[in-house]
């Protein structure tokens, strides 16, 4: 029987694959990911990386030094995506990438960067696992037939909400925290060495890179070794890359406007430790502790839009609505891209019996995050407030469908529910 389904089997795969063009080795490959498809993917969990980074770094300057100088390198990229570079608020020492080139810079990692050039090395890095699809082959290898149904299944607009939705957060847990082999970091450390170079950069600036790295891991092993593996081995093929390359030629080592975007980001180190030290308070239910912290945090950067955030949340559990909504609409504003404080903004009005408004923020946490269960309950309750009840009785049910049963509200949707459909 199986050797009659086999076949069928090897034609469906076929069928499944799409032909491309690989541009690193210029032969034919076939995926099951196309490039579109990858793209959808990176730009749906963009958000969820931003949430679970705390943020975007709330300056416009910051962010468009890192966008210009990655857009830059990556012009000596094969691949010609739309890529786009983010600086989040995380104190961790790393950068990431997702599908389709949505590449991520901490503010933990340039403050410990010391030249341009170390920088333009880290990106290059990055580009090049994108390049290389490091993380188009991880979800073929671990989703196989199933990519076709589960990832497109979750990113076309249409059918995004259906059973499926059950595992966004599953692939993205594994999208943020993936641990690259020596077998892909060696591939990236290839083209990452080559596109730096290619743009203009001295490419020992990634050396210096790894000795900082290396001098970290002494006290606290940096975010970046757990997830891109540094032996010495991986050392010494960089070296022997680099000892190819004509360094005699006038090469880019570093820059006043790095400088003055550390120099940005040092001012507001302070700040971001408060916040971080009241997000231990809380972890250990001190909330008055958390709330003093957060509140020196923001005296020192008002902009914080992760202090912010964490002020709304602690206000909200105290029932102070008015105030918590608005720092959460504030923080929101300061970046349309971060989760938490819509969600607390639409909680927050809600609260206040202000369903339409709460509807606008609630919408757009749906938006960015789309299987976070309390959204759906308490867009419920607004729509249901307004006597939309078609649009109650949706949300009610993916609220029941996407719970863990902890939630605490799972009882009330579902009488409401039975009411409105008169069970």
């Amino acid at each position: 029987m199986m050797l009659r389904v086999l076949p069928f089997i090897l034609v469906l795969l076929l069928l499944s694959c799409a032909r491309t063009y690989d541009p690193l080795t210029g032969k034919t490959v076939y995926t099951l990911l196309p490039t579109q498809e990858e793209i959808k993917i990176g730009r749906m969990y963009l958000p969820l990386a931003i949430d679970q980074n705390d943020g975007r770094y709330p300056d416009k300057e910051v962010q468009e030094y890192v966008q210009k100088l990655g857009k830059k390198i990556a012009q000596h990229a094969p691949r010609k995506l739309d890529y786009r570079f983010y600086v989040v608020n995380t104190k961790q020492v790393n950068a990431f990438a997702l599908p389709g080139g949505f590449i991520f810079v901490n503010r933990g990692l340039i403050l410990a960067l010391d030249k341009e050039d170390q920088l333009a090395g880290v990106l290059a890095h990055e580009l090049a696992h994108v390049n290389a699809r490091h993380h188009a082959r991880f979800l073929e290898k671990m989703y196989g037939m199933n990519i076709l149904l589960s990832i497109a299944g979750i990113f076309a607009y249409q059918t995004r909400y259906g059973d499926i939705l059950m595992q966004f957060g599953k692939i993205g847990a594994q999208l943020l925290s993936l641990r690259w082999s020596r077998e892909h970091e060696t591939e990236a450390d290839s083209f990452g060495v080559r596109f730096s170079y290619e743009a203009g950069y001295d490419p020992r600036g990634l050396l210096e890179t790894f000795k900082i790295f290396k001098k970290l891991d002494k006290v606290k092993q940096p975010e970046w070794l757990l997830t891109h593996p540094l032996p010495d081995t991986r050392i010494k093929n960089v070296k022997k890359l680099i000892s190819q390359l004509d360094l005699n030629k006038p090469l880019i080592k570093d820059s006043p406007q790095f400088h003055k975007i550390k120099q940005k980001l040092q001012k507001t180190k302070t700040s971001f430790d408060l916040f971080y030290q009241a997000k231990e308070k809380l972890a250990k239910n001190q909330k008055i502790a958390a709330l003093d912290l957060v509140n020196k945090s923001l005296q020192l950067f008002p902009n914080n839009n992760a202090s912010l955030t964490l002020k709304a949340f602690l206000l909200l559990t105290e029932e102070n609505y008015r105030e918590g909504t608005e720092l959460a609409v504030k923080a929101a504003q300061l970046d349309e891209l971060y989760f938490k404080p819509h969600f607390f903004a639409g909680y927050g009005y809600f609260k206040l019996g202000e369903y339409s408004k709460s509807v606008q923020f609630l919408e757009k946490a749906r938006e960015l995050i789309p299987d976070f269960p309390d959204t759906y309950y308490f867009l419920g309750r607004d729509y249901e407030a307004l006597g939309n009840l078609k649009k109650a009785v949706e949300n009610y049910r993916k609220a029941l469908k996407l719970t863990d049963g902890k939630r605490g509200w799972e009882k009330d949707a579902q009488r409401r529910l039975q009411k409105i459909l008169g069970i």
